[in-house]
């Protein structure tokens, strides 16, 4: 088949079925209807003379044939977003969790703009896995506990530390002097690191606390704006809980101790020669030696 007759639209929509698998999910993704997608797969599926996926009752299955079609569209789309990337660089896309976004990023964010207002960022809000080419990410601030892909390039930031929190009236009640003192308190956990507490008992060498969370957040902005209103005790990484303590919401009784994790800056490989990439690293590790 010649490049000027590629059905890329099509190829486009089964691409993205293939890694949702879901047509309403791919459907979503590209901003058209279900239908649509469908009529693509199908039409391609009558080109090829065979079935690239199976219509189960809310997704799909590809097909041996299917699997490998969308490998390589996979490869394939990647490449084209790179070469455009390259040719017509947008602005830069810099991607963390919602709770270091509110506590961390955002406060300093005047700063880096007035120092350099000719750069154009853009914020991405999450604290995973991601795909920079896909998704356009420039930079990534990461925890440790998760694995960089390989378009990008990881670079140490910080050592977490970590230790516990709550309202400085919680405190006084429950009189903390000691560790073992936190088992008269209410403990709070967050979903996304449910071993936060197991992992500062480690790090005191304590691991004989035993400390259970009675109640767990969906996220840490939300366990640290519960702390923060006398519900309990959050372990939280000082990083995202400083402003906190300086205004007072919450005090640390014990400190802050270096935990088994560190913040990371992941850095797209195909972006790196760029100045403005530059100088938003430069930027952001600045920020976090000031730590």
């Amino acid at each position: 088949m010649s490049m000027a007759r590629l059905p890329l639209h099509a190829l486009r929509a089964f691409e993205v079925t293939a890694r949702l698998g879901s047509m309403s999910a791919a459907a979503a993704e590209l901003g058209v209807t279900h239908g649509a997608v469908s009529r693509h797969i199908k039409a391609l599926e009558a080109q090829f003379g065979l079935p690239l996926l199976e219509r189960l009752s809310r997704s799909v299955a590809l097909t041996n044939e299917g699997a490998q079609l969308a490998a390589s569209l996979a490869e394939a789309f990647d490449q084209i977003h790179l070469a455009v990337s390259r040719v017509q660089p947008g602005p830069l896309t810099l991607s963390c969790s919602a709770t270091i976004m509110m506590y961390w990023l955002i406060p300093r964010l005047e700063a880096f703009k007035r120092r350099h207002p000719a750069i154009e960022l853009r914020l991405n809000i999450n604290y995973g896995e991601i795909d920079f080419i896909r998704d356009e990410i420039s930079v990534a601030i990461r925890n440790s506990m998760y694995r960089p892909p390989p378009t990008a390039r990881a670079q140490a930031l910080i050592v977490e530390e970590i230790g516990p929190v709550c309202h400085p009236d919680y405190a006084r009640r429950l009189g903390l002097s000691a560790p073992e003192d936190l088992r008269r308190g209410h403990i709070l956990a967050t979903a996304t690191r449910l071993s936060a507490w197991d992992e500062w008992a480690a790090a005191i060498g304590r691991a004989d606390l035993g400390l259970v969370p009675q109640e767990s957040y969906g996220h840490f902005y939300l366990v640290i704006q519960a702390a923060a209103c006398g519900l309990g005790l959050a372990l939280a990484p000082r990083l995202l809980v400083q402003s906190e303590i300086r205004s007072g919401h919450l005090v640390a009784p014990f400190g802050f101790t270096p935990g088994p994790h560190r913040l990371e800056l992941w850095i797209a490989e195909h972006l790196r020669a760029r100045h403005d990439l530059r100088c938003l690293v430069d930027w952001i590790e600045g920020e976090m030696d000031r730590l």
